[in-house]
């Protein structure tokens, strides 16, 4: 029999607020933590809204804030959520083995130093184009070797480790919009085949840099509201014209039930399913029928030995993207069936908290957590238009009070990553 994986540690810091309850309130409000950009002067690019964490303290979380000088802001999100989460779960306080303690992250790359970087180019060009010896001479002596180290995805998970004395497997995928769930389902995997008793794991990113909003306005993936950046996020709506960049991190801890049970650990619930597919279709579009997305809501139900009939909510991926929404609608039908569907509530906090990327799945997941423990699922708001290819309930505007025992939790990603999440109340 496979090892029963629970969560007895969570924590967040997101555009909504910088822990778990507070953001969890939030969403339940149906606060919005969208407006315009201070990261950056944004006032030249097509958008000029994201989704901020602002006023974040690294300092509430070490002692020697001056160590980390030099790491980004995926890695300084890290550091604050996975603090939360250790500390929520109470296994500090008790006797752990280090090597049986892993950390598996869906952790981006850290930002750019835009500034510099423009620096060396003015600096090095010559008759209208870039002497590169030039560049190279400046770049050797004014770029910080450091930082530019802290720009690789990994980074996060070996401060953490380093943090929390985790000796145990150590592990990050960069698995785009779909990371910090694969890096969930993958830690549980590591769980269940007795290779790991505990695991620190989720997602962090910052994309909210010059090089990250030109990337995505290229692709022309973002919303351009900019006259009411709050209400520009409108997942499943038919005016929907993109998504919002957020940025943050979310953590969990997982253990094995047996050891949680033994220490008197507190149990948020347990991660029953995982399934994750490739579209192998397109590097920006999913597949029209949504056959890889399909594939992996039945995988995870599968692992999970659950019925459709028993899913009382989905946490959709839910960009805001007129391809993205409208296939997601199509797969949860597609593998729930056209009745349960109908029947099962579905939305979006991405209306509220913008995306987070490579940290979006874990924040979700964790909102999941929230919904069956209260019995309250957060609604999808700035839902104004239906659309006909978009059909399903997808809790317009206003939290519901309703009864959850398993949820599903969708993370779809560029390049046809495709990882669903079933969560559910433990009962022992």
């Amino acid at each position: 029999m496979k090892r029963r994986v629970v969560v007895t540690g969570i924590g967040c810091i997101t555009p909504l607020g910088q822990d778990v309850e507070t953001a969890w309130s939030a969403l339940q409000e149906g606060k919005s933590g969208i407006a315009d950009i201070t990261h950056f002067d944004a006032s030249s690019f097509p958008t000029r809204f994201a989704a901020e964490v602002n006023s974040y303290d690294l300092g509430k979380y070490v002692d020697d804030p001056g160590l980390y000088k030099d790491v980004t802001h995926n890695t300084k999100f890290a550091i604050g959520a996975a603090t939360q989460a250790v500390n929520d779960s109470g296994i500090m306080d008790e006797n752990v083995d280090p090597t049986r303690f892993g950390i598996y992250l869906g952790a981006g790359e850290g930002q750019q130093d835009f500034p510099l970087f423009m620096k060396l180019i003015s600096s090095s060009e010559k008759d209208g184009e870039i002497d590169l010896e030039r560049f190279t001479e400046l770049g050797l002596k004014e770029m910080n070797p450091y930082f530019e180290i802290e720009q690789e995805p990994n980074r996060p998970a070996g401060h953490l480790a380093a943090l929390f004395n985790a000796q145990g497997p150590n592990l990050n995928c960069l698995t785009a919009c779909a990371a910090s769930s694969q890096a969930i389902g993958e830690a549980t995997e590591l769980i269940r085949r007795d290779e790991a008793d505990i695991m620190l794991t989720g997602g962090a990113h910052s994309m909210i840099h010059p090089f990250g909003v030109t990337g995505f306005s290229l692709l022309t993936a973002l919303s351009r509201r900019n006259d009411n950046p709050q209400q520009s996020s409108r997942p499943f709506d038919k005016n929907r014209d993109g998504f919002v960049l957020g940025e943050g991190a979310g953590m969990l801890i997982l253990e094995n039930l047996e050891r949680a049970q033994a220490r008197g650990a507190h149990i948020y619930g347990e991660i029953l399913g995982y399934g994750s597919t490739a579209d192998a279709y397109r590097i920006t579009d999913i597949h029209p029928q949504g056959r890889g997305a399909i594939a992996c809501i039945k995988m995870a139900l599968a692992d999970a030995n659950c019925n459709s009939d028993q899913i009382d909510y989905v946490n959709a991926h839910g960009t805001s993207t007129s391809v993205n929404d409208r296939v997601e609608t199509m797969a949860i039908k597609g593998a729930l069936g056209e009745e349960n569907a109908a029947k099962t509530p579905v939305s979006s906090i991405k209306s509220m908290m913008g995306h987070l990327i490579a940290a979006a799945g874990s924040v979700e997941a964790i909102t999941c957590l929230m919904a069956i423990r209260d019995g309250v699922m957060p609604p999808t708001m700035n839902y104004e238009t239906p659309d006909p290819d978009c059909d399903l309930d997808y809790i317009p505007n206003q939290a519901r009070e309703s009864r959850v025992e398993h949820a599903i939790s969708n993370s779809f990603g560029f390049g046809g990553q495709n990882v669903s999440l079933i969560l559910g109340k433990f009962n022992g």
